[in-house]
């Protein structure tokens, strides 16, 4: 009996000593140390959503809108890269990276704004987007296809106002093109540059001295050049009336070229074709410097008694001017360079700013269509200048009885950019 009783409670102890080793484990991994350190994360969670395609209205078919969905835990996330292929292209070089989207922007886009991966338009294409950690690594989403390609629009409805403008732009030149051809007396608005021109030359003329005509620097494309070349058949015609010696140095072959066959013209136009002297109108050459040194060592051996610079110039504007005001010549300038015509304003006794360069040869040849197309511009300045007045009337209201006039004029006569 005495041994049964020893072997019971040993037996028991054998049997109890697993549970106890099993609590003893169980205790360990309810601890949260343990539990944070088995517990694997799942990456679904760092990858973005759907990808939602949307072809932009009011463009050319070169635009797509993209958008996804964002990650369910976007922590350690920096940005978003959206990649972009042809549907049916394999390879990882088929993909381009066309947008880098930050963390905290909206997660979307418009695709084609890029010129180094333009949309084409009917082209069906599959994008991806990839969660940036700021390491650099990349966790990457299932492929969309877009589902629709981009396509044009014929009309751009949310420039209906320009359009708008535009014809009423057009009737007004129309209807002042006409006016101008039935013969009706219109009034032009006094420059005094222009004006200018008929007393400049008949300076030349009483003193015995040249007229020096500069049509600028730049090439025949420039619509300054153009201008200035209109001016100088109607100078060269005046000119030629007053048997006045001319000069026009050239820069450029094709402006020479040009310049040549518009003051034999003029010539002829003004009854004295065997007045024009072939040497009035010559090529200097095409080098900048070389040509304004040219052009100032004739100022100062000539004397010319009333210069001209009408057209496209730069840095050498001031060099002209200056020398010409030092040889005692009266100077007309014109251009509408912005950065140049200070110089010119301050060195020059006339200046025809900006648009007055091409208003001129309206003012001295009063052609019906010239003269019209003056009048019809100067209407639509007078609609826009009194826009200005009534908003800036509705502005001082706005600010003293607290309205949104202003807010419903401003909405009226200007269109978004991007829509």
């Amino acid at each position: 009996m005495r041994k049964n009783w020893i072997g019971i409670p040993a037996l028991m102890i054998l049997l109890l000593l697993p549970s106890l080793s099993v609590a003893q484990g169980d205790d360990e991994i309810l601890t949260p140390v343990a539990e944070e350190q088995l517990e694997e994360p799942d990456p679904g969670l760092d990858v973005p959503g759907a990808v939602t395609v949307q072809d932009k209205d009011n463009d050319a078919g070169d635009n797509l809108l993209v958008s996804f969905e964002l990650p369910a835990n976007t922590e350690g996330i920096f940005a978003y890269n959206v990649y972009r292929r042809v549907a049916g292209e394999l390879g990882e070089e088929a993909w381009n990276l066309v947008e880098v989207i930050p963390a905290e922007e909206l997660p979307e886009f418009i695709d084609g704004y890029d010129p180094e991966y333009p949309i084409s338009t009917g082209v069906l294409y599959e994008y991806r987007v990839a969660s940036t950690t700021v390491d650099g690594e990349e966790f990457f989403g299932p492929i969309f296809e877009a589902g629709i390609v981009s396509k044009g629009e014929i009309y751009h409805t949310g420039k209906t106002k320009v359009l708008i403008a535009g014809g009423l732009f057009i009737f007004l030149i129309f209807y002042y093109f006409g006016k101008a051809q039935r013969g009706a007396k219109m009034y032009l608005r006094p420059i005094a540059g222009i004006e200018a021109i008929d007393e400049a030359i008949g300076r030349a003329t009483e003193m015995g001295k040249p007229v020096l005509y500069v049509p600028g620097l730049s090439g025949i494309a420039d619509v300054a050049t153009i201008a200035s070349l209109t001016i100088l058949g109607r100078v060269a015609k005046k000119i030629a009336l007053y048997q006045t010696p001319l000069i026009v140095p050239n820069r450029d072959p094709i402006v020479f070229t040009v310049a040549e066959e518009v003051v034999k013209q003029a010539y002829l136009e003004a009854g004295r074709p065997d007045a024009y002297d072939p040497d009035s109108v010559f090529f200097l050459t095409t080098s900048q410097f070389a040509f304004v040194a040219g052009v100032n060592g004739m100022m100062m051996r000539e004397k010319p008694a009333t210069n001209f610079y009408l057209g496209m110039f730069w840095a050498e504007s001031l060099l002209l001017a200056e020398t010409g005001s030092l040889s005692g010549a009266i100077q007309i300038a014109g251009t509408d360079a912005v950065t140049q015509l200070p110089f010119f304003i301050t060195t020059c006794d006339y200046t025809l700013i900006g648009e007055e360069l091409y208003a001129a040869s309206a003012y001295l040849g009063r052609e019906p269509k010239q003269i019209g197309a003056l009048k019809g511009q100067d209407a639509c300045k007078a609609i826009i200048m009194s826009f200005i007045t009534v908003a800036l009337i509705f502005g001082i209201i706005d600010v003293v009885a607290n309205t949104h006039i202003l807010d419903w004029l401003r909405d009226l006569v200007t269109t978004p950019i991007i829509e």
